[in-house]
């Protein structure tokens, strides 16, 4: 059998919705955020690598410079990447700005 629907089944039901879109916004943004984090963890990783490997190439101790080299490279391509993806960021955030409501 069919029950009538009521005002206050019917807010119910809103406010379940309501509940979920917020909850999959707060997981969204808490996944962002996280990713974000790790990002930037790995980069100040690949700079300490990049100089523990500078000192030990100063001293003498380090055999192969190769080693330094592919550090830097890609420290230096982390940040290059970090930095275009603040650009986009950046721009989108100008964009949205930009929009009419």
């Amino acid at each position: 059998m069919i029950n009538p629907v009521n005002a206050a089944g019917a807010e119910k039901v809103l406010a379940a919705v309501n509940k979920e879109k917020s909850a999959g916004a707060v997981a969204f943004g808490e996944s962002f955020a996280s990713f974000l984090d790790d990002a930037m963890g790995k980069l100040q990783a690949q700079h300490g690598v990049v100089e523990q490997l500078g000192n030990q190439f100063m001293v003498g101790n380090l055999d192969d410079v190769h080693k330094l080299t592919i550090a830097n490279e890609k420290a230096l391509l982390g940040l290059e990447l970090t930095v275009q993806v603040r650009n986009k960021a950046v721009e989108a955030y100008q964009e949205i700005m930009r929009m009419q409501i």
